[in-house]
């Protein structure tokens, strides 16, 4: 069979998949076993979840390695083993503990185990560095590719193709890299003593580059045989650098037929049309294993059908056994209590329980960097909030809480750095506010105030590095131990190798500074050895606010922002809700009830995403409830005190919310739009509401194009919210397991009310 130049999609394939989520595009044959099929499992950016974790009604949420490989199993059963391939789109051995302590290795042991085929790398393959990376491809019983990840004559790396026969057909699976593997891990991994780049990613700035480079191996896979070409990549499309998107290379490139994509976290299955017009089906399965992938290729027809499986509750005992072997090596020794914290130490907004550490000063933040100055003697410290990963509860403070915190085993250095330098990493920093920015500054030994009112003017080069600020820069009022910043100094600044030698992030004004002290324990050694000796053990009411110590300063044109509890906006003041925009007066409705606010002032954040705590507060507050009388908590992870403690124990106590299994309540998960509609059903039966479905419901709910990928225990509420006209779908879809925007829960509050008001 040659296809060059075919490609036959169904087309329920192009109609149905096309922006769908979590939907199989056709159901699987009975008969699935006959020749002629070609199965292809799937797994991006699982981050180290290595186990089985359950949602809040038992239910099975993250579903583990030992899920894969039993799934693997089923679909070898029933395809045959020879027709079954396992790969995954990167990002898979850093991200928790079982990384951390093992540079990754067990990760690679663990993925042996499952039985995966290839991988390709993602940007966080690297950063233990590229040496150990390369060091584990040897070691790893399955196969690396990627075509653009070369040496500076452009000689790929690892193989930039495989090609796997079933049978008479041959599949060519090609590797694609990310380009912003540079400013998304450590740059200095990528160079030579000097500082001299020894790799690239065909990152040029137009994306051409890339295009070309995947065109060609695509084509010299053809050559070589290929009947089909799946191209494997770790690229991703929201929040990506454009030219360098998943979408980017089907829409510049021809040839290939199925794109398993990763690195942007998202969870999707479409077509996007290639160069020649052609469909190209498009797959990314989100994060930490929510969702297996599956792409069925037959090949007697030329139909390609992909779909994404969730809720999956098999475990290969031999797998789960394996995993369990080697994480009780290591129990012990993370479960030690290391220090004691009176107070909790958060990532979060103490209002409104979004992430607040990418892009405002929080205590944990403070903490972190107080202990880069103490340990490094030195006049300053910078600590990047994307470098903090982890909240610490009040109470004991284990070994594995401090490697949750800083998971990345970042190294303290300190360097001779000059004030204007210093300038210019603050204005690198604070480029993308109000929006977040792994790079976002926590400092210690200083202050400073971000004007957003002026736009950044950060000029930075094709692999992300800083080069100029051609503009007014944002940063105003710069002290450094009580005193005015003085741009022609020379200070001590303590951070990590990642900064400070390396350039991650971008910060490239100090990779040729003096280290005066280089590589002096790990960042994590470095948080509980201030706690343990500077602080006698104890983190105390010196880091209560959880907003911190005023660091931090933001104002909007000269008026301070006072890091305060927003008040309650007049109608139409939040300059991020346009005029006319859908959610409007919802937004105008829920801030004015108080049942949740904007995130300061002007801005309400319609794009944000709530957590299960903030619903659940939102909840309560359109209860009415008085949160004075309640106390205590239902769950091991909600200790009392916290902002939103009171109103999660009044919605445990009264049914309307459940935990995720464990005692545990996962209050900072972001919430689905199934869990919201959920708590809302059970709110309503509380209040009295008559929950029956209205006529016509089932089968309003039915003609959504996902409804049947919506778990078990939310189809009757889905069914009632659909009826009701307070869930009305996007595009024909209901997106269930998807993150509810902030935009979203206003207009379903403001529909729940008027339906219960009718």
């Amino acid at each position: 069979m040659n296809r060059k130049g075919k490609k036959v999609l169904s087309l329920l394939l192009a109609a149905v998949m096309a922006g769908s989520v979590s939907v199989p595009v056709f159901a699987a044959d009975s008969d699935a076993g006959e020749d002629g099929k070609i199965a292809i499992i799937h797994t991006n950016d699982v981050h180290c979840a290595v186990d089985q974790e359950m949602n809040e009604d038992g239910t099975v949420g993250a579903m583990g390695y030992a899920a894969v490989a039993a799934y693997k199993a089923e679909n070898e059963a029933l395809y045959g083993e020879e027709n079954v391939t396992l790969v995954d789109a990167g990002d898979a051995i850093q991200g928790g503990t079982l990384g951390t302590l093992s540079d990754g290795e067990y990760l690679v042991d663990i993925m042996g185990q499952v039985g995966y085929d290839l991988a390709v790398p993602g940007n966080h393959e690297y950063d233990y560095g590229v040496e150990n990376f390369l060091a584990l491809t040897e070691k790893a019983p399955f196969d690396y590719l990627s075509c653009n990840f070369t040496d500076m004559q452009g000689n790929p790396v690892l193989d930039s193709y495989e090609i796997i026969s079933y049978g008479d057909v041959d599949v060519a699976y090609v590797g694609i890299a990310t380009p912003e593997s540079f400013s998304k891990s450590t740059p200095a991994y990528f160079q030579d003593e000097n500082g001299n780049y020894l790799y690239r990613f065909a990152q040029g700035e137009d994306g051409q580059e890339l295009y070309d480079c995947v065109q060609e191996t695509v084509d010299r896979a053809l050559d070589d045989g290929a009947d089909y070409v799946v191209a494997v990549g770790h690229l991703g499309n929201s929040g990506i650098t454009p030219e360098w998107t998943s979408k980017a290379v089907i829409e510049n490139t021809s040839g290939i037929d199925v794109f398993i994509d990763g690195h942007s976290h998202e969870t999707y299955t479409e077509t996007v049309n290639d160069e020649a017009g052609e469909p190209v089906v498009l797959a990314q399965t989100g994060t930490k294993l929510a969702n297996m992938g599956k792409i069925v290729i037959d090949t007697d027809t030329d139909e390609i059908t992909a779909e994404l499986v969730n809720g999956y509750t098999q475990q290969d005992e031999e797998t789960a056994s394996f995993i369990g072997g080697i994480e009780a090596e290591f129990a012990e020794v993370l479960q030690e209590v290391v220090a004691v914290s009176d107070v909790d130490l958060t990532t979060l907004d103490p209002d409104t329980g979004e992430r607040a550490v990418r892009r405002a000063e929080t205590n944990l933040g403070d903490l972190c960097a107080d202990a880069y100055r103490t340990i490094g003697e030195s006049d300053i410290a910078f600590v990047n909030g994307g470098g903090i990963r982890a909240d610490i509860a009040a109470g004991d403070v284990t070994y594995e809480d401090i490697i949750n915190v800083h998971p990345f085993g970042n190294e303290l250095c300190v360097a001779e750095v000059s004030g204007q330098e210093i300038l210019d990493a603050l204005e690198m920093a604070v480029r993308y506010y109000p929006q977040e920015n792994g790079g976002f500054l926590h400092v210690s030994g200083m202050t400073y105030t971000i004007d957003a009112s002026v736009p950044s003017s950060v000029v930075t080069n094709d692999e992300g590095d800083f080069v100029e600020v051609s503009g007014q820069r944002r940063i105003k009022d710069v002290t450094v131990g009580g005193e005015p910043l003085d741009p022609e100094k020379t200070y001590t600044l303590a951070s990590h190798n990642y900064m400070l030698k390396s350039g991650g992030d971008g910060y490239a004004m100090f990779r040729d500074n003096t280290i005066l002290r280089d590589s002096v324990m790990l960042d994590n050694e470095v948080l509980i050895t201030y706690i343990t000796e500077t602080l006698g053990g104890v983190v105390g009411e010196q880091y209560a606010d959880p907003r911190g110590e005023g660091r931090i300063t933001v104002t909007e044109g000269g008026t301070v922002t006072e890091p305060e509890e927003p008040e309650q906006p007049e109608t139409g003041v939040f300059t991020d809700v346009p005029d006319g925009a859908w959610y409007e007066e919802a937004v105008d409705f829920v801030t004015e009830n108080g049942y949740f606010n904007g995130v300061s002032d002007t801005l309400f954040s319609p794009d944000g995403t709530m957590t299960r705590a903030m619903f659940a507060t939102a909840v309560s507050r359109l209860a009415g409830i008085d949160e004075s009388e309640y106390t205590g908590s239902s769950f091991s992870d909600v200790k009392e005190g916290q902002w939103y403690s009171a109103y999660v124990k009044w919605a445990a106590d009264n049914g309307i919310i459940n935990g995720i299994g464990d005692g545990r309540f996962d209050p900072d998960a972001e919430i689905t739009r199934e869990q919201m509609t959920a708590m809302l059903y059970r709110y309503a039966e509380y209040t009295g509401i008559d929950v029956t479905p209205a006529s016509g419901a089932d089968e309003a709910f039915a003609a959504f194009s996902d409804s049947a990928s919506v778990s078990d225990y939310a189809e009757e509420t889905m069914i009632w919210a659909v009826g009701e006209k307070i869930l009305n779908g996007t595009d024909g879809r209901l997106m269930p397991k998807e993150d509810a925007t902030r935009a979203q829960v206003a207009q379903i509050f403001a529909n729940f009310c008027d339906a219960s008001a009718a």
